[in-house]
């Protein structure tokens, strides 16, 4: 959506807002005006009148800069053409220069959608066109076909899954929703179909030949159910543990039968390792999803516990031995941070590693419009509320992102004040509390989801449009993970991010992502964790 630029009429913008209809029988409009926060249409409303007390004729909006923006504010002068880059040596005049102070409230900026889909749908064209040209066997593609409805393989895919299928460790890293679940299932799975072993499954301790590692038993859930579409039309069983419910549950579900796929969390898997209900002796396959979490300092004692467990390969020919198989490690992000090569080393060689990284990664999506509000803290509320009354009938969902759990419950209080009917997620919440809220979101059956990060990494969200940051991310790292909520493969809404700048810690992390924008660059301090890429 297009923003006007008021220059030096700002009376001018508000008069337009007002005065446009609501709905019209005719064509859409190529243009239409972006909604301003409400600060600043109250300073307008105040220009306005006393204008007219002084018997001043209305401003006419003034003309756009032509062409296509990459930046859009109400300050004509600093909007930027989407043909045009800042150098990168260059300072660039920024919009958000005078956020610290006070007076820079009201103030806001657009960041406008240059791609009208995602750039890992349209990138390497040239490469192989199914799953069968990248090596995936033929009942696996077939599987992926009717479980998923899926026989295009997407960058990601398209990148990672050849290097996976010849067995080679690898650091992999893409921009959230670009396939890459998918990029290490469909390996994984035709490794499984290739080794079937009579003797693992008779195992007297649980052994299962393949297992994934995720930060949360709600991306442990997703996994797990994609994985089995795909493995109950090929043979194969598939099981979950997870942390929260005790180990009875887990002791349970290891004993319920032979185990091919393992799907697990940190805490429930080491757990079951220490007390010898579960054994890495056949393990073939390991998967570290979402490894930028699973090396922060709550989980790096549990993974590096597991990792001197496992036998990791230091040569593709380790992993074809049926009888005395080594482990393919792979590890999945879309960040990775700059400790995992360090810890890889003392369990492996770092040269058997292929780092697989996209062109995108680290970079802001452009075909996610973004929108950020210097605002003051007690006007969120009813930016909130002004934004969520917007919406039409037909609108997508909504994940309002904030700072902790506190915050999540008190807005729902606010929410349910106004009768505005919606979920609650946040990690203090009881495991059974939480076991289905995101699944009664995503089936639809609400539409508004108030959340912490804990909803930020890997779930898949493909049915909502809009991402609210009330409160503004603390770092770089978690500013795309929220932002990869919307406008992923497989989403047909376009995808929307406000963000509600209130303070001056907020305005440094947004003065970084306006000059990577101007600059067409990535987000700095983000390096992927090997200079050099292999491949």
């Amino acid at each position: 959506m297009a923003l006007w630029s008021c220059g030096r009429r700002p009376a001018a913008l508000l008069v337009l807002l007002l005065r446009a209809p609501l709905s019209s029988g005719g064509p859409p409009r190529e243009e239409s005006v972006v909604r301003i926060p409400r600060v600043w249409q109250r300073r307008l409303q105040k220009a306005e009148t006393k204008a007219a007390s002084r018997g001043r004729p209305a401003a006419s909006p003034p003309d756009s800069r032509s062409g296509k923006l990459l930046l859009r504010t109400r300050r004509q002068e600093l909007n930027q053409s989407a043909a045009f880059a800042a150098g990168r040596w260059e300072r660039p005049r920024l919009v958000s220069d005078g956020w610290k102070n006070s007076s820079s409230r009201g103030d806001y900026f657009q960041l406008q959608r240059t791609r009208d889909a995602p750039p890992q749908k349209l990138e390497d064209a040239g490469g192989a066109a199914s799953f069968l040209e990248l090596g995936v066997e033929q009942r696996i593609a077939l599987a992926l076909q009717e479980a998923l409805a899926i026989s295009e393989p997407t960058a990601v895919q398209r990148r990672v899954i050849p290097v996976l299928l010849e067995g080679h460790n690898a650091l992999c890293a893409a921009e959230t929703g670009s396939g890459k679940t998918l990029a290490y299932l469909l390996p994984l799975i035709q490794r499984l179909l290739q080794g079937q072993s009579w003797f693992s499954r008779q195992a007297a301790v649980v052994s299962p030949r393949a297992l994934v590692v995720l930060p949360s038993w709600e991306l442990a859930g997703q996994v797990r159910s994609v994985a089995s579409y795909l493995c109950v039309r090929l043979g194969l069983q598939v099981r979950e543990i997870g942390g929260g419910r005790g180990m009875g549950s887990v002791r349970r579900k290891l004993r319920a039968g032979p185990i091919d796929l393992l799907v697990a969390t940190p805490g429930a898997l080491c757990r079951a390792l220490r007390r010898r209900m579960l054994s890495l002796e056949k393990l073939c396959f390991l998967v570290l999803d979402e490894v930028d979490t699973l090396l922060d300092p709550s989980f790096v004692d549990l993974m590096e516990d597991l990792l001197q467990r496992a036998v990791i390969s230091t040569r593709r020919e380790d992993i074809s031995d049926v009888w005395d198989p080594k482990t393919q490690l792979v590890a999945v992000g879309a960040t990775l941070p700059k400790g995992v090569g360090d810890l890889f080393s003392k369990v492996s060689d770092l040269s058997s590693f292929h780092t697989l990284t996209s062109y995108h990664l680290h970079r802001l999506q452009p075909h996610v419009e973004q929108r950020f509000m210097r605002l003051k803290g007690s006007d969120k509320v009813s930016e909130l509320l002004q934004l969520l009354k917007e919406r039409g009938p037909n609108s997508g969902a909504v994940l309002i992102f904030c700072s902790g759990a506190s915050t999540v419950n008190w807005l729902g209080y606010i929410l349910d004040d106004h009768n505005v009917k919606h979920l609650r997620l946040q990690g203090q919440m009881p495991a059974d509390m939480r076991a289905n809220i995101f699944t009664r979101f995503q089936k639809g059956q609400f539409d508004i989801l108030v959340c912490t990060d804990i909803a930020s990494r890997g779930l898949d969200t493909t049915q909502v449009e809009l991402v609210v940051n009330y409160d503004f991310p603390q770092t770089l790292h978690d500013y795309l993970h929220r932002v990869g909520r919307v406008g992923r493969v497989g989403s047909k809404l376009p995808g929307t991010v406000v963000n509600f700048v209130t303070h001056k810690w907020d305005v440094d992390l947004v003065r970084k992502i306006e000059t990577a924008a101007r600059k067409r660059a990535p987000l700095p301090g983000m390096q992927p964790p090997v200079s050099k890429p292999q491949h």
